[in-house]
């Protein structure tokens, strides 16, 4: 099991390994999903698909997530999370009050998202762009030292894990160790 630097300081344990839902792993997300250890976290986002085939997805996407004891986040409004039997929801916007018993995940890029979605009550924070990614392409990547800051910034102001996106896998979670990171998530690198 993962142990990250700042474990002692967040309240509750989360998933370390989380995997995003997208158009490009959709043909594959059942093998991936079987193929995730135990435990593991998704957050389904799926934007391209109409409201109906969406929540169709999303009812597969929750089976598959309970055969494997996935905790399974949606990236949507809180009431259709609730609706849909989601275990939490992912996006800075929602306010503390209308994600009340919901673990909520937000998306940051740099510290006005951060002070953002801690504000709103999110719970960890997903911190992008690590390194180059095809969902962004042109993006530049968050520097090491910027990476340190933002991390550090999360832990110990806000004692909230932070859990690394953008062009990650196993490998580079492991070279990033030191950075007291809580976890990492992707979408290519979890896609088999």
């Amino acid at each position: 099991m993962h142990q990250s630097r700042f474990s002692d300081l967040y309240p509750q344990s989360y998933p370390h390994i989380w995997l995003m839902t997208d158009a490009r792993n959709d043909a594959m997300l059942e093998k991936s999903i079987k193929a995730l250890p135990r435990g593991s976290g998704i957050v389904f986002r799926h934007y391209h698909l109409s409201p109906d085939n969406r929540h169709k997805r999303f009812a597969e996407v929750r089976r598959w997530a309970k055969r494997g004891g996935h905790i399974l986040l949606l990236a949507g409004p809180p009431s259709t999370a609730r609706l849909w039997g989601a275990d939490g929801v992912h996006g800075r916007q929602w306010k503390k009050h209308q994600t009340a018993g919901m673990i909520h995940s937000a998306p940051v890029h740099d510290r006005n998202e951060i002070s953002l979605a801690n504000h709103h009550g999110a719970d960890l924070f997903f911190l992008s762009p690590v390194f180059s990614t095809r969902s962004h392409p042109g993006q530049r990547p968050l520097s090491q030292m910027q990476l340190r800051r933002l991390v550090t910034l999360c832990a110990i102001l806000h004692r909230k894990p932070v859990i690394l996106l953008g062009g990650m896998n196993a490998r580079r979670f492991q070279q990033l160790a030191g950075l007291g990171a809580y976890g990492w998530a992707a979408i290519d690198g979890l896609s088999f």
